[in-house]
């Protein structure tokens, strides 16, 4: 059986916005980038989306980089609270594998993949949009490779070398089907089924290479 000192638990993001009224302006952030477009949405419209004047909505976000590091950051810690299970569990792939089904549901009815979209595609442009959006995906690859290493019962350095590329691309697979365009059901709903079936290869893969007896 794997040491409890294989992995270690994931834990929030250290300088996310945990005040509340950051996180109602936040929750309004999205809606209005989520209606506007992420270039649409001036820090005007963010303004009044949270209730508040343009310059005391300066007081919290000097920019609309500022506001998704600060989602991103947010996303950071859902996800790490997504892991715990994962962790605890007996058979921490087949619990990955439940969770990224309910991942994959989620994402599209929240209906907000087209926002993050747009922001990846402007993280191209912007480079501090860029490193929070890189921050994201490095840190949920960790805590995929933390999990294999307690599922192969093998160390996190062995797991990094053996899994790096399989955490990488069902990170890819997840933030794609996210990012799905919503309009044609049926071909969402095949390409998820398609989606799934390669993250299970993938995690197939991983489970094979366990040395527990």
């Amino acid at each position: 059986m794997p040491s409890a000192d294989t992995v270690s638990l994931p834990h929030p993001a250290p300088d996310s916005p945990a005040d509340a009224r950051v996180s109602e302006i936040l929750v309004a952030a999205r809606q209005a980038f989520a209606e506007k477009g992420f270039d649409g949405a001036s820090m005007q419209d963010l303004a009044r989306a949270a209730g508040m004047s343009v310059g005391n909505f300066y007081r919290y976000f000097a920019s609309k980089a500022a506001i998704v590091q600060a989602l991103i950051a947010l996303d950071i810690e859902d996800m790490a609270r997504d892991f715990l299970p994962i962790f605890a569990s007996d058979d921490p792939i087949a619990t990955m594998r439940q969770q990224v089904r309910i991942k994959l549901v989620e994402h599209q009815c929240n209906k907000d993949g087209a926002l993050w979209a747009e922001i990846t595609a402007t993280a191209l442009r912007k480079p501090e949009i860029g490193v929070a959006c890189g921050l994201m995906e490095t840190t949920i690859v960790d805590y995929l490779l933390q999990a294999f290493a307690k599922a192969c019962g093998v160390s996190l350095e062995q797991s990094r070398t053996q899994f790096a590329a399989h955490a990488a691309l069902i990170v890819m697979l997840v933030k794609s089907s996210a990012m799905m365009p919503q309009k044609d059901e049926t071909v969402r709903n095949d390409l998820n089924a398609m989606i799934l079936r390669i993250i299970d290869q993938t995690l197939d893969e991983v489970g094979a290479s366990s040395v527990k007896g």
